[in-house]
């Protein structure tokens, strides 16, 4: 019986991740006909069919299922002794892959990679600013940035900064619609036009913010990502709920009821547990931390709203 190692797994869990063989192969910086040999070697070791191959990709067979867990078990074990052999003394390198939410990955971090950069000249970093969440347990990120404190998974949390938010409008706006009456209280804005989220595409239940407002609020216009819509709200296309530090980057809008109505949310620093030990991991983590803590509240609240 032919002996797999720790290829064929890696292969195998590549495909896994993946769902095709392409896409596995790009991402281990192999060819497909490599990866399909690999995968056939594991399935003759094992002596069991690891995938269904469809057209549409590779599906899991019920002995593919229960190779899962073992393989990423051996995956984690080669992450810790990785890590053993990192040797921060002789200067920082590999990569560090941090998914984020894309306004706090493009206003924030992505500002501060310049100074990372300098500290450690051979780190390579991949910032991945997306409006979704991002599995560490499938290696999808290193570190990742959630709305959301996870419930379950062996993951490490660490809060990192509250922001606020308020009720956006467009001087522009208001004026076209000055015959719909001031603006006085919550039951006033169920009269005027929204721009909100999508809602089958909502990544995280805090981006929930009308219902929290009103219940009788819903979007006339849904914008997926919050980037996108600081722009319609400020183009005058309706009101928004939008985060304070985004919102004064755009000068002409008008916080509404700025007194009743002040959301809060937060931000969490997600790592996972076989990861938290390397060096490289550690020390983009206690670099988000500092700068964070640099920045102050002042950037992420708004003091003129109190």
């Amino acid at each position: 019986m032919r002996k797999f190692d720790w290829d064929d797994l890696q292969a195998f869990l590549a495909v896994v991740r993946a769902g095709r063989l392409t896409v596995g192969a790009r991402k281990l910086g192999v060819d497909h006909s490599t990866l399909s040999r690999r995968i056939a070697g594991l399935e003759q070791a094992i002596g069991a069919t690891l995938f269904d191959r469809r057209s549409a990709g590779y599906v899991l067979t019920a002995e593919g299922e229960r190779l899962v867990p073992d393989a990423e078990a051996m995956e984690n074990l080669a992450i810790r002794i990785r890590s053993r052999q990192d040797d921060a003394a002789q200067g920082l390198a590999g990569s560090v892959r941090i998914g984020t939410p894309e306004a706090w990955g493009t206003y924030f971090l992505a500002r501060e990679l310049k100074a990372l950069s300098r500290l450690h000249p051979e780190l390579e970093v991949e910032l991945v600013a997306n409006p979704r969440m991002f599995s560490l347990s499938k290696r999808e990120a290193d570190l990742a940035v959630s709305m959301t404190r996870p419930e379950q998974g062996r993951l490490v949390a660490r809060r990192l900064n509250d922001y606020e938010l308020g009720v956006y409008a467009a001087p522009s706006y208001l004026e076209e619609h000055r015959a719909l009456g001031a603006i006085a209280g919550r039951r006033d804005l169920e009269r005027h036009r929204w721009v909100g989220y999508i809602e089958d595409l909502m990544w995280s239940s805090e981006l929930d913010y009308l219902a929290e407002i009103s219940p009788a609020l819903r979007p006339h216009i849904r914008i997926s990502n919050v980037i996108s819509q600081v722009q319609a709200v400020a183009a005058g296309v309706g009101l928004g709920v939008l985060p304070c530090f985004l919102a004064r980057r755009e000068p002409g809008l008008v916080r509404l009821l700025p007194l009743e109505i002040r959301l809060t949310r937060s931000y969490w620093l997600l790592t996972h547990a076989d990861a938290r030990d390397l060096v490289r991991v550690q020390v983009v983590a206690e670099f988000i931390t500092r700068r964070l803590a640099a920045l102050g509240a002042d950037f992420w609240m708004d003091a003129k709203g109190s």
